[in-house]
């Protein structure tokens, strides 16, 4: 039963948490804006810009860059995670905390939590327009599910690591800047052109980083091809940085919040 209580308890810490962080959002309703536009920016860019230009086969260009796309948006609506969790850690909220019989923890998961949702809504959204552009896909209802899963992990990665950017950080701008590496691996992946046509280095580095097999077990899904053991590869790559990301953000929050 006490173990029973603590997981209730901390529980309901950080639904409390999360719905703080939902409001935030709400009430900051531009960078929610932003993080959603900017990937159907990069989407129409891309396909009705370069995407003549950019050979990939059989498959037309909006069904090859769409996962690509959504990996974008994830990893945009994660890395407000870092601003907001180090707005707590600079602005004195942290010290109100420690004085509440609240979880530690929640305070992080609750932010984490509101990040999933917020995910959840943006990149849906993201879909519904490349649909609208003509994106077609073979998957079957288990793939769909399959796609949402290694989505869900990859969105837990991402938002776990911005946290420690948030923790990390002295100040917003720097929290801030966890969207350029978030922006940066995608392009350096087999997100938006195959690797095969990458010079040797950078095509080394595209394939052995997460991006590429989190990238291709989405686009295998979507597209009924061989997977391959791409989906292995994805899930240990998502689940070490989920588990490795939450260690030291808790090892860090403990050193700086109490």
């Amino acid at each position: 039963m006490k173990l029973a209580s603590k997981v209730k308890y901390k529980w309901s810490d950080t639904v409390v948490m999360s719905k703080r962080s939902l409001v935030h959002t709400s009430r900051n309703f531009d960078a929610f804006i932003t993080t959603l536009v900017l990937p159907i920016i990069m989407m129409l860019l891309f396909v009705y810009v370069f995407g003549g230009a950019i050979d990939t086969g059989s498959v037309e260009y909006i069904n090859y860059v769409v996962p690509g796309i959504t990996l974008l948006c994830i990893g945009y609506t994660a890395s407000t995670t870092a601003v907001s969790v180090n707005n707590d850690m600079t602005k004195g909220i942290i010290d109100r905390f420690r004085s509440m019989p609240i979880a530690k923890s929640s305070v992080l998961t609750g932010h984490v939590f509101a990040s999933v949702v917020r995910n959840v809504l943006t990149t849906t959204l993201v879909v519904l327009v490349a649909f609208l552009m003509g994106f077609q896909t073979n998957a079957t209802a288990v793939e769909w599910l399959l796609v949402v899963g290694i989505l869900l992990l990859y969105t837990l990665a991402m938002t776990w690591l911005s946290v420690v950017f948030g923790l990390l950080a002295n100040s917003a701008e720097g929290a801030g800047a966890f969207s350029f590496f978030v922006l940066f691996l995608p392009y350096l992946s087999s997100a938006f052109v195959p690797t095969e046509t990458m010079p040797s280095v950078v095509r080394m580095f595209a394939e052995n980083q997460p991006m590429t097999p989190i990238n291709e077990t989405i686009r295998a899904f979507l597209m009924d091809t061989p997977v391959g053991n791409n989906a292995v590869i994805a899930i240990l790559w998502c689940v070490s940085i989920i588990f490795l990301s939450y260690l030291f953000a808790l090892f860090v929050y403990k050193r700086k919040a109490v």
